[in-house]
């Protein structure tokens, strides 16, 4: 057996609408942990570990018409438990589709980082890996991360990093502070976060540890 890690850029058809268009959530990280589909009444439930603003994510929620049922259980001011229960929507029986395939398995989470962007592990046979890119539809967007023999995850992370430390490492990030030779500064990631470069230290320092911890499960 294999496992491929891939990300996915999803249409606009695709995404789950946002109640108010032009309005953006602040949203960091949605793990879906789990999920049944009910084919009686067309209806998916599914349990989520998501980091963003708890009030405003709920309200979005019951404003969408799909929605029908969504509970929630926090565990900090920014990270926590949804339990929703929502219609399948044509896109989401095409996407899920995909995966339908003898030898092939999702691997949870899903992670969800963006409204487009959904990162997904899968578990199989070669010979259903390999035949995998051509069932998605044309204008989803894949990028294979990484294929090889399967690694157990680590726990999740969503739990371990509050949304300022997501902010942080994202923003790193895209500015070319992981990047090896780096290309940017501490000084240019605490600018862009708004906060003094003592600060942006202490917040990448701690991403990094919760990280490797992670990586070693512990």
């Amino acid at each position: 057996m294999q496992s491929a890690d891939l990300t996915l850029r999803l249409p606009e058809w695709m995404q789950l609408p946002v109640p108010v268009p032009g309005v953006e959530l602040e949203f960091h990280r949605e793990e879906l942990l789990s999920w049944h589909v009910d084919l009686e009444t067309e209806r998916v439930r599914f349990l989520s570990l998501i980091v963003g603003d708890r009030g405003a994510i709920r309200e979005a929620a019951a404003d969408l018409d799909v929605v029908h049922r969504f509970d929630i259980t926090p565990v900090d001011e920014e990270t926590f438990y949804a339990y929703a229960v929502m219609d399948v929507r044509a896109a989401d029986e095409r996407l899920m589709g995909t995966f339908d395939e003898p030898g092939l398995v999702i691997v949870p989470p899903i992670v969800y980082t963006g409204p487009e962007t959904v990162h997904v592990t899968l578990l199989g046979e070669p010979e259903a890996l390999a035949g995998l890119l051509d069932r998605f539809p044309e204008d989803v967007g894949v990028e294979v991360e990484r294929v090889s023999d399967h690694q157990r995850r680590a726990e999740t992370l969503a739990g371990r990093l509050t949304a300022r430390q997501f902010e942080a490492m994202e923003t790193a990030r895209e500015l070319g502070y992981y990047e090896v030779p780096r290309t940017a500064s501490l000084a240019e990631v605490a600018t862009e976060l708004g906060c003094s470069e003592s600060a942006a230290s202490t917040l990448l320092r701690t991403v990094e540890s919760e990280l490797v911890d992670a990586a070693l499960g512990r």
